[in-house]
């Protein structure tokens, strides 16, 4: 075992892309800091490029990072939080959480004006008390889609 038992997210792990409607953020499998992540009778972390970061087995999940997204501004920012029913099922195939083509997109406003531009996300579950596994960690997208210039 590691001398830290926490996995801290590799930065370096996360690709910025300029679009047509904004920027694109893709996550890779390290960019996420992962309780007991050093661990590896908890978790494998990715150690070639395309390898999913696995779970073996925890008690306690929590997936976390942030990412500066753009220059700060104005006032304190606001936080959402959104219950995620597709992982209340247990899927053997990869899935997109949420799904792009259901109606139950995961959309964030950020104000112009925000003081912390940085995207915080995480996964949990803590509550249940019950051991997990399986779960693989690919990555994660995050668009920033620049708002309607209005009439």
């Amino acid at each position: 075992m590691a001398s830290k038992p926490h996995y801290d997210a590799d930065t370096s792990d996360i690709t910025t892309t300029p679009e047509a409607e904004g920027v694109k953020y893709a996550l890779g499998p390290k960019a996420f800091n992962i309780v007991w992540g050093n661990d590896q009778g908890f978790w494998r972390i990715s150690t070639q490029s395309g390898d999913p970061t696995e779970l073996v087995q925890v008690c306690w999940l929590e997936v976390t990072g942030q990412y500066q997204l753009r220059r700060a501004r104005g006032k304190r920012g606001k936080y959402i939080w959104k219950r995620l029913s597709q992982l209340e099922q247990c899927p053997r195939e990869p899935m997109d959480v949420p799904d792009p083509n259901s109606n139950n997109s995961f959309r964030i406003d950020v104000p112009a004006d925000a003081s912390d531009p940085r995207l915080y996300y995480g996964l949990y579950e803590v509550w249940s008390g019950k051991w997990k596994g399986g779960l693989r960690i690919h990555g994660a997208t995050v668009k920033e889609i620049q708002a309607a210039a209005t009439r």
